[in-house]
């Protein structure tokens, strides 16, 4: 069925695009009329065009994009803008081509009466289980550009921790790639050059030598497989990782490993505290609040325990007594639960506490990247001085043997 990218007018004289399947252009027409939307003009989408659109549906809607259309949505909506005018300004002006297209989808969608939240619902992928909900709350309640504020504000700052731990990975990074890059090159290149020269002069090569030519042949000889064996085993491990009892090995490693135990308790912590708090403050019941946060951790153990803890709040216990007993938090997330249990302000508590731990986790990754610089660095050292150090060793016996 042919695809047609259409421009019309409404009653009250917005200018409305889209795109529709339909058999042919008098059915566009019959079902903009049956909207009261007035045809301007109906164009069917080119084979290039799908293909753009077919590309863009492989793309991916990041948090950056998710903030802007939060933060653009609750500018128009609190201006006096309808959802489906939003809609259309929203799909006009996205740079993101990919939401660009999801945008074009509800707005169709909701053109056709469904609500908001139900059009986002048919986009899992690209819309977060936790903006789904707060749009079927504030449609609910009647306050959507107050939950859209929020959301936007929520976004921002997963945004910028998202961010932030990018950023600290980077030299690490860049670090190791010239390290390996450097040490191949000196065995696939330099060493055989070297060991060329040593063995015509009839100089026995040392055990450091023989030992560095050895993985400098397996190198020439098999370097081909060894890089295949090791993207298959790269691959392996990450599709391993993927399956639940995989993600749940590496998300407890996650929480056991003392390098990196610090950093990623407190991802979760300012995850958990901050989601909290935007969830209770637009209104959202604390179990069905948990229940979503369980889900956004993205940490497998903590998630389970989550679940768990809502058997204990439907029996009355208080929220701060199994995140003191699941050992994941910090225990000021405990104190400061519990304050805010006690006070009934559990989302100003939480939003304060949010915001301390996205300056302790900025704190924590600056220490990580500073303790992995050195060690990187002294690796990288150690590597390419112990390869030089082979191959100077046999010119000190070529000289005995000439000066002998």
């Amino acid at each position: 069925m042919p695809l047609y990218r259409y421009k019309a007018i409404t009653q009250a004289g917005v200018r409305v695009e889209g795109t529709q399947n339909a058999q042919n252009k008098k059915e566009i027409i019959e079902l903009l009329r049956s909207n009261n939307q007035l045809p301007v003009s109906i164009d069917e989408v080119t084979v290039a065009n799908q293909d753009l659109d077919l590309f863009a549906s492989f793309q991916k809607v990041h948090t950056k994009d998710i903030a802007v259309f939060c933060r653009q949505f609750y500018t128009m909506l609190n201006a006096g803008v309808t959802i489906l005018s939003s809609l259309d300004i929203l799909k006009q002006q996205s740079e993101s081509k990919k939401l660009k297209k999801v945008v074009e989808e509800i707005y169709e969608s909701v053109q056709r009466g469904t609500t908001l939240s139900e059009s986002m619902k048919e986009h899992p992928k690209d819309f977060p289980e936790l903006l789904i909900n707060m749009v079927a709350v504030g449609e609910v309640t009647g306050n959507l550009d107050e939950i859209m504020d929020r959301l936007a504000t929520h976004f921002e700052k997963e945004n910028r921790m998202a961010n932030k731990v990018k950023s600290a990975l980077i030299y690490p990074m860049v670090l190791l790639v010239v390290s390996l890059s450097v040490v191949t090159f000196l065995l696939v290149f330099v060493m055989p050059t070297f060991v060329g020269m040593f063995t015509s002069s009839g100089v026995e090569l040392p055990l450091p030598t023989r030992i560095l030519l050895g993985f400098s042949n397996t190198l020439v000889d098999y370097g081909i497989f060894i890089f295949i064996g090791l993207v298959g085993a790269v691959f392996g491990i990450k599709t391993m990782a993927q399956r639940p009892k995989g993600k749940l090995v590496v998300d407890q490693m996650k929480l056991s490993i003392p390098v990196l135990k610090g950093v990623t308790q407190k991802i979760i912590t300012t995850r958990f505290t901050r989601t909290l708090a935007t969830l209770m403050a637009s209104g959202v019941p604390l179990i069905q609040a948990i229940e979503v946060i369980s889900r956004i951790v993205e940490n497998t153990v903590v998630e389970r325990d989550l679940l768990h803890a809502i058997t204990d709040l439907k029996k009355g216990v208080s929220l701060s007594i199994p995140i003191r007993d699941m050992g994941h938090f910090p225990p000021m997330v405990h104190y400061m639960l519990n304050i805010g249990e006690e006070s009934g302000s559990i989302d100003d508590i939480m939003n304060r506490t949010a915001n301390y731990y996205d300056e302790e986790l900025d704190t924590a990754l600056t220490r990580l990247v500073s303790l992995m610089e050195p060690v990187m660095i002294l690796v990288m050292a150690v590597l390419v001085g112990g390869i030089a150090v082979a191959m100077v060793m046999p010119m000190f016996d070529m000289i005995k043997t000439v000066n002998g």
